[in-house]
């Protein structure tokens, strides 16, 4: 039998997880103690930083609803009018509860950095604190492309915070302590180094700059800290790389400075406000530098331009090959992505693109991924009623060229009833491309029957509205 392929899995814990602890409790066996000192030399130790970090770090625990899956049968108009169920009718409520691991990163605000699949969903949220205290929290905000969310403890006082360190100053080998929850077990701390930087493709979609390291990172142990030997906070712990959902050495975090600018973006603005360059690109592979008869070389390659983006106002052309923002290189696409999406609407960048062998540099003020237009279906077709729609870029990470995003969509309503859900990508209608809402008014127009093409997750499907 082949072996399953390791996973990446991110690391919430659940209830579901209890069964596992049964099996997970370790005989001690006898060891001496080691001395104090030797030759009168005293043994280093990761006490004293752990002692000053620790209490920094909490557990979280979160209860919430999510809405269960439903049977497609009752989501056809047809059963519910023939077995008289009310329109919309869906899967119901239930109640979910899971835990996991933050930092304080405020004293004083009571502001805890921690994962966004943490509190995803969560109506209540605990925090128990090092010395044993529980203490109410709501969420500020949370980001989804990088897994970073900002919580506040409702009434915080005696708390101690970790300061933060500079996550690109970090090298592989450099020694890390990773501090959290895991399957419960409260201000677990292991040891490890940094085994790689840079790391991406862990997750389906999102921004990713992952810090890889073997220090044990076990499920309960997302957004909890990963810090380096001076106490300074340099990394959210995530995810883990299994086969069998414990730790085998392979464990990934957010990088500090990541996780600063999504929470800077969060406390100012209440959400992320990211910056849109406006392109389509892809790696520039040794198949395209031959193809372009070039040497193989780092970059992203520019294949579209949308009409009046920043891109366009700055002079960027299809068949570009940028290779740096703001002096930083460029590696390849998943690099640009990240630098983009994690600017804000309104800053200016400086852009190199390398053009018929000669590089050139232009400036582009990037464009804001969450002003962009924003329509109400009632008008456009009956059956699009209660859905909201707007414009997705290729920057966001979930599918690779421009679409219409369903934004919302309210229960029970004609578009809920047809089959359309949030977060739905429309990448066609009755065969004709559409890539914005205008396009997608356009290409309604006059049509009595709507074939739409949908992605949803990471599959495709087809949606027939009447």
């Amino acid at each position: 039998m082949t072996p399953a392929l390791p996973i990446s899995i991110r690391t919430r814990f659940t209830p579901m997880l209890l069964s596992l602890l049964g099996a997970m409790f370790l005989t001690a066996s006898a060891h001496a103690a080691l001395p104090a000192s030797i030759d009168g030399k005293e043994l280093p130790s990761l006490a004293p930083l752990v002692d000053n970090t620790g209490p920094a770090v909490v557990s979280i625990a979160t209860k919430g609803t999510v809405q269960a899956p439903s049977n497609p049968l009752m989501e056809d108009p047809f059963f519910q009018r023939f077995f008289g169920l009310p329109p919309g009718m869906q899967g119901g409520e239930r109640e979910v509860a899971s835990a996991g691991s933050g930092v304080i990163v405020d004293a004083k605000k009571g502001h805890i950095l921690t994962n966004h699949h943490v509190v995803e969903n969560a109506d209540e949220i605990m925090i128990t604190l090092n010395d044993g205290r529980t203490l109410d929290a709501k969420v500020i905000g949370s980001d989804a492309g990088t897994d970073i969310a900002v919580i506040q403890v409702n009434e915080p006082k005696d708390l101690k915070q970790i300061s933060f360190g500079n996550s690109d100053q970090i090298r592989v080998g450099d020694f890390v302590v990773a501090i959290g929850n895991p399957f419960g077990l409260q201000h677990s701390v292991t040891q490890g180094i940094v085994s790689a930087l840079g790391r991406t493709g862990i997750s389906r979609n999102g921004y990713e700059d992952f810090i890889q390291t073997d220090a044990s990172i076990n499920p309960g142990n997302s957004g909890g800290a990963l810090i380096n030997l001076r106490g300074e906070l340099i990394g959210i712990n995530t995810a883990i790389f299994s086969q069998s959902g414990g730790n085998i050495g392979i464990g990934f975090a957010v990088p500090s400075n990541m996780a600063k600018s999504i929470m800077d973006q969060i406390l100012e603005f209440g959400e992320v406000k990211r910056g849109l360059l406006g392109v389509s690109i892809s790696d520039f592979t040794p198949e395209t530098a031959e193809a372009f008869g070039m040497e193989e070389m780092d970059g992203a390659l520019v294949q579209e331009v949308v009409p009046g983006s920043a891109a366009e106002q700055a002079g960027i052309e299809v068949g570009d090959i940028i290779t740096a923002i703001d002096g930083k290189p460029v590696t390849g696409s998943a690099e640009l992505r990240n630098s983009i999406g994690l600017r804000r609407g309104g800053e200016e960048v400086k852009v190199t693109v390398l053009r018929d062998g000669s590089k050139k540099t232009v400036t582009a003020t990037l464009g804001d991924l969450e002003s962009m237009a924003t329509v109400e279906a009632d008008e456009l077709h009956p059956g699009l009623a209660g859905a909201e729609f707007g414009s997705y870029s290729p920057s966001q990470g979930l599918y690779s060229e421009p679409a219409v995003l369903v934004k919302s969509v309210a229960q029970n309503s004609p578009a809920a009833q047809n089959g359309l859900r949030p977060n739905d990508l429309i990448t066609s209608l009755n065969k004709s491309k559409v890539s914005n809402p205008q396009e997608l008014a356009d290409a309604i127009e006059g049509q009595a029957v709507l074939v739409l093409r949908i992605i949803r997750g990471n599959r495709a499907l087809l949606i027939q509205i009447r």
